[in-house]
């Protein structure tokens, strides 16, 4: 999934400009103009995802005449600055956080460091979430967040699914209510807490 092979291409003849596409499309290479979605060629990451929403099957994928691969890359200085970015959001900075493309907490952390302030330039920066695109906005967020980055879903946003709650986000007064009950919150959030920190 880091190389990208295909390109959407839009039949303006079937297209109605329902706008599914625009809403689906995780780093927003598609507008619609004058009621016809239209791909921004150099911005498609292949996934496809516009191709099998489409109710009219206006989008095919094609192969790409210029192929090109999806990685983010930074400099070593900076990688004290990533690593504390994760471990901030609870990663482990070589942790896979999109299984699809392969993509490490560190290379997301690095792309939000750089000014990808969006899940969707974090995608185009990285290529997560261009693969199945279910659950990897998750760990985007939460590397915005711990970053301070509050981003605002874009319009319709049909792939900003909410977070599902981790260890961390369990409230103190839950932890203690079931701790009798079978319930180790406390040795399962140390566990986590020695991913997260493998490799100090």
């Amino acid at each position: 999934m880091r190389k990208v092979t295909q390109l959407a291409v839009v039949d303006p003849a079937i297209c109605t400009g329902c706008r599914i596409c625009t809403r689906v499309c995780p780093v927003l290479a598609i507008t619609v103009v004058d009621r016809k979605a239209v791909v921004n060629n150099p911005a498609c990451t292949g996934c496809g995802g516009c191709e099998q929403r489409c109710s009219f099957r206006a989008i095919t994928m094609i192969e790409r005449d210029d192929p090109y691969e999806i990685r983010f890359t930074w400099d070593e200085s900076q990688t004290e600055a990533v690593n504390a970015l994760c471990r901030k959001a609870n990663f482990n900075p070589e942790q896979i956080v999109c299984y699809c493309t392969e993509t490490r907490a560190n290379e997301v952390a690095a792309a939000v460091l750089a000014g990808n302030d969006t899940p969707e330039k974090v995608s185009a920066a990285t290529g997560i979430r261009t693969g199945c695109k279910i659950e990897c906005v998750q760990p985007i967020l939460r590397i915005l967040d711990a970053a301070g980055i509050k981003p605002e879903r874009p319009e319709g946003g049909y792939q900003w699914y909410g977070l599902t709650a981790t260890v961390y986000d369990i409230p103190d007064s839950i932890r203690e209510k079931y701790a009798g009950s079978g319930f180790d919150f406390d040795g399962d959030r140390e566990i986590f807490d020695e991913v997260r920190d493998a490799g100090l």
